[in-house]
């Protein structure tokens, strides 16, 4: 990809300020220039087959570090490449276990034969055919999609049967919740939240409000329908949009009925099983949904998803207790993307947004939507850090920044009359008008996706990824420079 359209505003003095007016907003920038100037490397090394059984005993001393219970979770706003890890560290684990949201999460991963899967309930070890995939209590599972999913992998050789387990305790997220999601999405006009219209956040409402259908409530078709009834009769008394009848509730009776019968291998009592796994010492990997910056408590509130994406999440989500959670790896772009709506203090407006987005492919998964795009926001990255007391971290993509001629790190941010801002604000209006102060680092312009063993880097390229370890204060261990499974250097 060709950034050579890219304006970087460059500071001819060590700092400057541009300020920048979108309809409201008003966003104010600072670059502070690096203390540091490197030479640009002409090219980089191949992959060797001798290279490649060292790249294989760095991989097995990395993983083979990680506790019994480790996790990988999400350090931004989502979208960080955190399927691509859990598929990679899976053959090392004999559980990997999601704890948290719902369809609207989108792993995609590749098979050794370069084959993409989109995966959004199933958990990414599933292409581990010696992996148990759990669907933990904290899910809220659309059954619909998930026979779908399991539909898909096994067209595609991939056996499920035996190797999925869904929590007798996680909700069911029903169609009409994807409809009462777009509805409060109209409802709310100019103030919508952005939300995938997957029915996430509905169905935690109805968890919330202790109207909830759980699955364990499909062993049990003669109530079923008067539960059903409730939720379909409160969402259309709420809802004028939203048109109920007898023949709804009838067909969607009819339609569970032969849910329940196709589910029934499925269901267990997940945490039963979670906690015969630690006791029997067999490693299990938690595979986060969405990110920190997305949790309903500590993320852009009310910009954020229904459920738990931080180190918090995995307890409830699982059932398991906070002594027995291990190694936390937290996944992060080399810049920074969002989907939807909400604050994004480092966000590229304009041209500048749309080039990364394209280098990056910048599509939702779950919804194909474009994502936002900007420099990697240190703040952010940093108050991550300190809520899930990662043990380190995952640089995702740092390939996409390869034509770069110099990147940026939003390392801290201002109020407009100067006053620093000590954490990441829970206030939106100061997180719209806020200063953010940038450090410009010079980029190595050269391809770096045949690039695995971290001294193989141009100069520069290291040394982002050590300036990123030095202001957050937390390793990275390893750093994705492309899509496939091989494109992984363990540091």
């Amino acid at each position: 990809m060709n950034f050579s359209a890219l304006s970087f505003d460059s500071p001819s003095l060590p700092i400057s300020h541009k300020t920048t007016f979108t309809g409201t907003r008003i966003r104010t920038v600072t670059y502070l220039s690096a203390p540091v100037s490197f030479k640009r490397p002409i090219e980089c090394s191949v992959v060797s087959p001798s290279s490649s059984s060292q790249v294989a005993v760095e991989q097995k001393d990395r993983v083979g570090s990680l506790s019994q219970v480790s996790g990988v979770l999400g350090s931004q706003w989502g979208d960080e490449g955190k399927g691509k890890l859990v598929d990679i560290l899976a053959p090392h684990f004999d559980v990997v276990a999601r704890c948290q949201g719902g369809a609207n999460a989108g792993h995609t991963i590749y098979n050794s034969e370069g084959k993409k899967f989109a995966l959004h309930l199933v958990p990414s070890g599933i292409l581990n055919e010696e992996t148990l995939c759990v669907i933990g209590n904290g899910v809220v599972v659309h059954l619909p999609g998930l026979f779908n999913e399991i539909d898909g992998l096994e067209s595609n050789g991939v056996p499920c049967n035996g190797r999925i387990l869904v929590s007798d305790r996680a909700h069911l997220l029903f169609d009409f919740h994807q409809a009462v999601d777009g509805l409060r999405e109209a409802e709310l006009a100019n103030s919508f939240i952005g939300t995938t219209k997957r029915g996430i956040g509905p169905c935690y409402s109805s968890k919330a409000i202790r109207n909830g259908i759980r699955v364990s409530d499909l062993r049990h078709m003669d109530t079923f329908g008067q539960k059903l009834d409730t939720l379909l009769s409160d969402a259309a008394s709420r809802f004028k949009g939203f048109n109920y009848s007898p023949d709804m509730l009838r067909d969607e009776v009819e339609k569970y009925k032969r849910f329940a019968e196709r589910l029934e291998p499925y269901i267990a009592d997940t945490v039963h099983v979670m906690h015969e796994s630690i006791s029997q010492k067999k490693k299990i990997l938690v595979e986060g949904g969405q990110a920190t910056m997305l949790d309903i408590d500590f993320g852009t509130y009310p910009f954020v998803t229904s459920s738990s994406p931080s180190a918090g999440g995995i307890c409830t989500g699982l059932g398991i207790s906070p002594r027995t959670v291990g190694d936390l790896i937290g996944v992060v772009k080399a810049y920074t993307t969002r989907v939807g709506s909400g604050p994004f203090p480092t966000e590229i407006l304009g041209k500048g947004g749309d080039i990364l987005r394209v280098a990056g492919m910048e599509f939702g998964t779950t919804t194909g939507r474009p994502r936002r795009c900007g420099w990697l926001d240190i703040v952010a990255l940093k108050y991550c850090c300190l809520i899930n007391g990662f043990s380190s971290l995952n640089l995702t993509k740092l390939d996409v920044l390869s034509d770069l001629p110099e990147i940026k790190l939003g390392v801290s941010y201002k109020l407009i009359d100067g006053r620093p801002v000590e954490s990441f604000p829970s206030d939106l209006q100061v997180l719209e008008q806020l200063q953010v102060v940038y450090e410009v680092l010079p980029g190595w312009q050269t391809d770096i996706s045949s690039v695995r063993k971290y001294k193989d880097l141009p100069i520069a390229a290291q040394r982002y990824v050590e300036r990123i370890e030095e202001l957050v204060n937390t390793p990275i261990h390893y750093i994705g420079v492309g899509p496939g499974r091989d494109a992984l250097i363990y540091k």
